[in-house]
Formats: structure tokens, C-alpha cells, sequence
């Protein structure tokens, strides 16, 4: 009997310590909630019991946009929108999706949850897209659309675009990303022809975006880097209402005609929250 109790937990042993492995999930939760997407990913690494919080459908509805239901019946088809749960919507949209066509794609910062949005050059009214003599469609691996818009010459460089959805609250930019030159790979190195490119140091491009709610925003800059993408800022723009459809026009001018500019790609347009813009 003594043995039998020698054996046993006495009065002086240390308590038993908890461990991580006990908090019950729904505690985790609560608490993963709170955390930013990547943060919540890391922690479910850790136990079965953060792995189980952290697909709980009330923290991932937290950090999908209030248009993801919008969205998804953009991208998704009837039978994918029943079987997925709110993580792995959330998953699927931080990748880019096209719709349209194939002209247009979107996808959520992963960090934040924000709407990006980018417009193929293919869904945008150029003045004499169709003459040869003046522009080209050309292929290219730099582009998410794998084709872009190339100038060869042309006295009136006029590119409009318009584009409706329905966005969460929040301020956006809008973007033109341009390219001075014609890249292109030889001996698996990048190569930038700018035969064509002369022009631009005369006047500057005009930026202009408007929306169907009243806002207006105009820039000016010349276009230069040549042989780099650059992301040229045409505007910002807030959206106040949840559930609005806000409709945008924007362009792209350069129509002084006392002189021809040339040597331009025209990749596409994009619409990014002002934050992760910047």
C-alpha cells in the first residue's frame, strides 16, 4: 500500500502546466479574429487546435470584402459558390481571376483583403488600334494578359476606357502602365528595342478619370524610363456607398498634332485601393 501510494500524485507535486493544445478552439478563435490573414495562416501551423479555429467561416467573412458575393458571382460558377467555405473563397480570390473574356481580372490583397482590380489593353478603345500602320498587337511574357498594345507612330494618341463594379468603401487609385520601347528576350536576356520611341519629351500625356457620382481628377506627366514599366497615376477616387454600382471612365491623350510620337505599349489598367498603391 505504501508502495501504491509512493506511486501515486502527492499533495506536493507541481500542477499539471496547461497547454496551447488545450485552448479550446472556439477561444482561438476569438482571438484569430483579430489577426491579419497571413498572421492567422502562420498560427495554424502550430497545433490541430489553431488548425481547427483558423478555418472557422466567422473570421474569414471578417476579412473578405463587403462586395465578395459580387465577385464571386463574376468568377465562380453556381456549383463552386455552395462547396467552398469562407477561407478557402478568401484563398481562392487573393489569386487573380480573369472574367470578361479573359480582358479583366481580380484579386484581393492578401494582407488586407482590398480589391484589386487590372483592364487588359484589349478592352480599351484606342484611336487607330486597327490600323496597322500605327499600332500592333504584340505578345509578351511582362504582361498578366500576355498581349499588349504597341505604337509604332501617330499624331493623336487618344485611349479611353470605361469600366462598372461595385466596390467596397474606401479611397482607390487608378493606374496606366505604359512602356516606352519594345522588349523582347535574346539568348534568354531581355532586350529593349526604342527604334521607334521619340515624342515624348515635347508635351506631356493628360490623365483624366471621372465617375459616375461626380468626382473628376486630371494629371499631366511626360513619359519617360524607356525600357521600363512604370505605373502612371491618372487619379484617385472614394467610394462611400457599400452596395453602389460606381461607374468610371478614364483615358489616356497626347493630341498635339505639331508632332508625331511613337515607340509606346499600352499593357493595361489598373484600380488598386489607395494604400497598397502607394
Amino acid at each position: 500500500m505504501g508502495a501504491n501510494m509512493s506511486a501515486g500524485v502527492s499533495d506536493t507535486d507541481p500542477p499539471l502546466q496547461p497547454r496551447l493544445g488545450d485552448i479550446p478552439e472556439s477561444c482561438i478563435a476569438s482571438v484569430l479574429m483579430y489577426l491579419d490573414p497571413p498572421e492567422i495562416c502562420k498560427l495554424a501551423r502550430l497545433n490541430r487546435a489553431f488548425r481547427g479555429a483558423s478555418v472557422a467561416d466567422f473570421i474569414w467573412e471578417m476579412k473578405l470584402p463587403t462586395n465578395y458575393r459580387y465577385i464571386m458571382e463574376k468568377v465562380f460558377d453556381e456549383e463552386t459558390m455552395l462547396k467552398l467555405g469562407k477561407k478557402d473563397v478568401y484563398a481562392r480570390l487573393c489569386r487573380p481571376i480573369s472574367f470578361d473574356n479573359g480582358t479583366k481580372e481580380v484579386w484581393l490583397h492578401k494582407s488586407t483583403g482590398g480589391v484589386c482590380l487590372a483592364i487588359s489593353s484589349k478592352a480599351l478603345r484606342i484611336t487607330g488600334i486597327d490600323d496597322r500602320r500605327y499600332w500592333n498587337h504584340i505578345s509578351t511574357e511582362e504582361s498578366r494578359f500576355q498581349r499588349v498594345a504597341y505604337l509604332q507612330q501617330i499624331w493623336w494618341l487618344q485611349v479611353d476606357g470605361e469600366f462598372e463594379f461595385q466596390f467596397p468603401p474606401g479611397t482607390y487609385s487608378l493606374f496606366f502602365r505604359l512602356q516606352l520601347g519594345r522588349s523582347s528576350k535574346r539568348l534568354g536576356r531581355r532586350f529593349c528595342n526604342h527604334e521607334h520611341v521619340h515624342g515624348w519629351d515635347i508635351k506631356p500625356v493628360k490623365f483624366e478619370l471621372t465617375t459616375s457620382d461626380g468626382q473628376h481628377a486630371v494629371s499631366q506627366c511626360y513619359l519617360d524610363n524607356p525600357g521600363n514599366w512604370v505605373q502612371y497615376h491618372a487619379g484617385d477616387f472614394v467610394v462611400k456607398s457599400t452596395n453602389a454600382l460606381v461607374n468610371i471612365k478614364f483615358s489616356l491623350t497626347q493630341i498635339d498634332c505639331t508632332h508625331t510620337k511613337g515607340g509606346l505599349c499600352v499593357d493595361s489598367v489598373s484600380i488598386l485601393p489607395t494604400s497598397v498603391g502607394k
